[in-house]
């Protein structure tokens, strides 16, 4: 069975431990003290790490991850931003399979204001496939036979119309938030437009503390789609 933990999730930072026969790691925008805490230790079993982009909510525990002898994938973008390199580093490119114990992971290009971000779908071989998506405006990719998804429910439109009016969010931000993440509309679209009769899980990652709405986000997702929603962090 495929198991999936949340270590963080948001602003602050972002990391999930999937566990399973070869456990990968996704994003490492913690410190690497708390990774291993907060997965139980179990940082010694990895296959591997995949970074989605260079933003340090997404990468802060790379360096202390390769030196504990945990390789990570990335774009040779990210590489460069984060100022890293080695056997430990392996550089990957869109649209190119690569393999991390048993999986196969396909990485492909993401939305957002930091060059090579990417997303991921691993496939390994008891049949579980799983889209990793955070961080980008959409996605123009479309997968089948997906049984966990884990994509960013950032923000709703309307509470962002509402804090720009009332001073807590600027019009600066609220622009960058939607060119750079997806809202809860948009993330609707995506889960529509994909072949869902083999999800497992949907996981709904990176939900803003002040425009977003955890209860009414799973809410909204579960009638939509009739599958179990998990909000990554509650």
């Amino acid at each position: 069975m495929l198991e999936i933990k949340c270590l963080a999730s948001g602003s602050k930072g972002n990391s999930y431990f999937v566990d399973c026969d070869t456990p990968l790691l996704l994003d490492a925008g913690i410190p690497w003290k708390q990774i291993q805490q907060k997965s139980n230790f179990e940082t010694s079993r990895l296959s591997g790490c995949l970074i989605t982009h260079s933003h340090m909510d997404h990468c802060k525990a790379v360096k202390d991850a390769v030196r504990s002898g945990v390789s990570c994938y990335m774009s040779a973008e990210t590489a460069d931003a984060i100022g890293v390199k080695g056997h430990r580093i392996k550089l990957v490119r869109p649209l190119e399979r690569f393999v991390v114990g048993l999986w196969t992971v396909l990485p492909f290009d993401t939305v957002h204001d930091a060059p090579g971000s990417l997303g991921f779908l691993a496939a390994d071989r008891r049949g579980n496939k799983l889209v990793y998506l955070t961080d980008t405006a959409y996605c123009k990719y479309r997968f089948s036979g997906v049984t966990h998804f884990m994509v960013e429910c950032n923000y709703s439109l309307d509470i962002l119309r509402e804090n720009v009016a009332s001073g807590v969010v600027t019009s600066e931000l609220k622009n960058r938030l939607i060119k750079t993440h997806m809202g809860l509309d948009t993330t609707k679209g995506l889960l529509l437009a994909n072949e869902l009769d083999n999800v497992r899980e949907i996981w709904l990652l990176h939900m803003s503390e002040n425009n977003g709405d955890a209860g009414r986000f799973k809410r909204e997702v579960q009638e939509l789609t009739g599958k179990m929603v998990v909000v990554a962090g509650e």
